[in-house]
């Protein structure tokens, strides 16, 4: 293995990680315009959204299982293929009904990326460096979700329809998709499956899945800080998807804004915290990962709570929506928080579990906050996003806690 390819396995799954990114918030920007289109209300497009996240959750543990015992490339193939399918069906949604089936096909294609990704990035990291490469991989998908929010600041500007927008976003990804499979054909197989060892002895029977699911959920359960990580994603990931889909509303609803300008701020909101994401990786390589997440959740409290006021000056909305990528300043950490947790042969599986914790905030978040939004108001409802954010801090320092006990115990044995 070289320099060179790992350089470009880092490379290929950060635009992986761009375009699922960008896939799964393609209608968040469109909440309002889709919600008027379809004569539904903004909860429904709410629940479009939470549909892909339920669909991303159900097909984790499965694609994880395939990534560590077969081949991540697979996954990897699988997901932005499908994914690129879905995306074109969505820009060609013609009723609601048809939007829901579109999504549907979306999460089928988006489950794999994250159990392909981070397995890759194990394979071709140290500890040296894993900060950084989960940064990377990190920042391609803020860059991700931060795009479709310019394509509709742009489209809109330019008095186009938001079906050129999603379309532009899927024709975007499937242009990645072929560059991307291509690209990995000359990896080792060292680096793109699994090593021979750790693959099953034999192959799946239907009598042997209901033992090789209970040894799979045990594997899973042993540790509670994969536990306590799939909780901490659940928690942030719905602070996140609250913060990225409803921001275009607050901005426009709560601040008087425009609608384009609304997106265009979002946008640049997303890519702000895109540059944290790579500071979160230098500093988690120099002063570990506990202090990062820590810092992380802690500005998403303040943020939240700043934009649920309702009441910041121009000048501090710009400053105050600037910062509310900070969540993203901890992703690395919480990714070699898990990397550190992990054994070699289940970091596809235990990846998924803690996707599964992100998915399943994306699945609630949408249409629980649409919901909210509708009945409580834009204030109470960034107030409870600020409540999320406290839990998650408190979560996040027993996690760290646990972690550095774990690595003392283990350093203390290796000693003796």
């Amino acid at each position: 293995m070289t320099d060179a390819q790992d350089r470009r396995v880092v490379a290929l799954v950060a635009g992986s990680h761009f375009v699922n990114h960008a896939y799964i918030v393609m209608l968040a920007p469109l909440v309002t315009v889709l919600a008027g289109r379809f004569d539904v209300s903004i909860a429904a497009i709410g629940l479009a959204i939470g549909v892909q996240n339920a669909v991303v959750l159900a097909l984790q543990l499965p694609m994880g299982y395939v990534s560590d015992a077969y081949s991540r490339t697979l996954v990897l193939g699988i997901s932005l293929v499908v994914g690129t399918a879905g995306a074109a069906l969505t820009a060609l949604s013609t009723s609601y009904a048809w939007l829901l089936a579109a999504q549907v096909v979306l999460g089928i294609g988006i489950a794999g990326h994250h159990p392909a990704h981070y397995p890759l990035l194990a394979a071709v990291s140290t500890a040296e460096n894993r900060g950084r490469a989960y940064s990377a991989h990190a920042f391609g998908g803020a860059v991700g979700l931060a795009a479709p929010f310019a394509v509709v600041a742009a489209t809109t500007a330019l008095d186009l329809s938001w079906r050129v927008a999603l379309g532009l976003v899927a024709a975007v990804g499937g242009a990645y998709t072929i560059y991307c499979l291509l690209g990995f054909r000359s990896v080792d197989d060292d680096v793109t499956r699994p090593a021979l060892a750790e693959r099953p002895s034999e192959r799946p029977t239907l009598a042997s899945v209901p033992g090789r699911i209970r040894t799979l959920l045990g594997t899973l359960t042993a540790s509670r800080g994969i536990l306590g990580l799939t909780l901490l994603a659940f928690l942030t990931s719905t602070a996140a998807w609250a913060i990225r889909t409803y921001t275009p509303n607050l901005l426009a609803a709560g601040y008087g804004l425009p609608g384009g300008t609304a997106s265009g701020l979002t946008s640049a909101m997303l890519a702000v915290g895109a540059g944290l994401i790579l500071l979160g990786g230098a500093l988690t390589d120099r002063v570990g990962a506990g202090p990062v997440v820590v810092v992380g959740y802690a500005l998403l409290v303040v943020v939240a709570a700043l934009l649920s006021t309702l009441a910041l000056p121009s000048l501090g909305v710009g400053v105050v929506l600037l910062l509310s990528g900070s969540i993203s300043l901890s992703r690395p950490a919480r990714s070699t928080l898990a990397d550190l947790l992990s054994a070699r042969a289940d970091l596809g599986k235990n990846f998924a579990l803690v996707t599964i914790g992100i998915s399943l905030g994306g699945a609630v978040a949408p249409p629980l906050f649409g919901y909210l939004i509708e009945t409580v108001g834009l204030a109470r409802s960034f107030a409870a996003v600020a409540a999320l954010g406290a839990l998650s801090l408190v979560l996040g320092w027993w996690v760290v806690r646990d972690v550095e006990l774990g690595l003392s115990a283990a350093a203390a044995t290796g000693d003796d």
